[in-house]
């Protein structure tokens, strides 16, 4: 059998973006507002960066070196990311989230495509988070005219310095005309909340049921008077269980700024063994059957993130997923099945076996590399 999902599994999260846009202030953000979550920095380009706690250590080359905590930070160069995402995901480290700071010179793409490509059954994507730098976008755009196409893979934007610019809102609407339907949050100082990218509970407290509490208890009196946007989330909890071919449509249409979604699903006739934990960021998607374990109700519980989402219409198109009929349709779960994540299965996905079904959702096919059917 191939690996199935634990809550172990560790997401890593690419940050992004060109010279001075702010990537290490934000970094250094997440590493001191972690909530008690354990954090394994990946920094790529040591040399082009500055970590305060680095510094002070004296770290050079492929130092691993303590940040205070709890939280562990690695200078690498690409060849040597496989290699450390392998250390930072072992046991034994207890990292609940890896952060991988790009180099202001690299291709997100490329760290993106490792990442994806990495064999380590402890790791899941976490999504690709461009900063820019409010105050200097046009010009920054003048010198890189790549960061259109780096807007258009990512699936979270950090409008940063945003307290700078003369033109905020005008940045803020051609940073959202350049992305495909990512998240645009504005920022000063590298302030976002940490939601975003990553439960704020250490790994072994949210094993079992998903809690939903987290969601609201993180530094509301913190973050008070700082130029941030706050994420808006939608908790949804269903009795009832949920229509494969209804989720899929959803999924494939979702809206712009829903930027995670997370938790588990019950397909019920569907599938009476499994429930199956859901993981989408951005553009990318994954599903986990893991088998029912006790006598306790089967409900569906996920979790919607996302900037300037409408809850209520989410919530709605939600409760449209439920299902109405009594019997299943043997083809239902096909495009639930095929962003299952395990691939000594893959083979036994149905996929050529004759027409597709006219009632059948259309796939989701996102491009890469920010998203990515199950890989072989």
């Amino acid at each position: 059998m191939g690996h199935r999902r634990s809550p172990q599994q560790i997401p890593v999260v690419v940050i992004a973006g060109f010279l001075g846009s702010g990537k290490t202030t934000l970094l250094n953000h997440l590493l001191h507002h972690s909530g008690g979550s354990r954090i394994g920095a990946i920094v790529n380009d040591f040399g082009a960066v500055e970590i305060d706690a680095m510094a002070v250590a004296g770290a050079l080359g492929d130092s691993t070196v303590s940040l205070g905590n709890g939280c562990l930070c690695c200078a690498v160069d690409a060849s040597e990311l496989d290699e450390y995402l392998a250390r930072l995901a072992a046991p034994a480290t207890g990292i609940d989230v890896i952060v991988i700071e790009a180099s202001g010179l690299a291709e997100p793409q490329e760290l993106v495509r490792m990442v994806l490509a990495s064999e380590h059954p402890g790791i899941v994507y976490g999504g690709l988070v461009e900063v820019v730098d409010a105050a200097e976008f046009d010009a920054t755009r003048a010198r890189h005219p790549e960061i259109d196409r780096h807007l258009a893979l990512a699936d979270l934007v950090v409008v940063n310095k945003l307290d700078r610019a003369e033109d905020g809102a005008r940045v803020l609407g051609l940073v959202g005309s350049l992305t495909d339907r990512a998240a645009v949050v504005p920022a000063a100082y590298g302030r976002i909340d940490p939601e975003f990218l990553f439960d704020l509970r250490p790994a072994e407290e949210r094993i079992g049921q998903l809690s939903f509490d987290d969601l609201h208890q993180h530094g509301e009196d913190e973050h008070a008077g700082h130029l941030h946007t706050g994420y808006d989330s939608l908790s949804y909890v269903s009795e009832v269980p949920l229509d494969p071919r209804r989720l899929m449509r959803f999924l494939d249409g979702r809206t712009e700024g829903l930027y995670r979604i997370k938790g588990y699903v019950d397909f019920g006739a569907y599938d009476t063994v499994n429930r199956y934990a859901v993981h989408a960021v951005g553009r990318f998607l994954r599903f986990y059957p893991e088998p029912w374990t006790g006598t306790g109700e089967r409900l569906t519980q996920l979790v919607l993130i996302g900037s300037g989402i409408d809850t209520g219409a989410l919530h709605r198109e939600l409760r449209a997923c439920e299902s109405g009929a009594p019997h299943t349709d043997e083809h239902g779960m096909w495009g639930v099945l095929r962003y299952v994540a395990d691939p000594d299965e893959q083979d036994a996905v149905p996929r050529a076996t004759g027409e597709p079904d006219p009632e059948d959702p259309p796939f989701l096919e996102p491009t890469e590399p920010s998203g990515t059917p199950a890989r072989p």
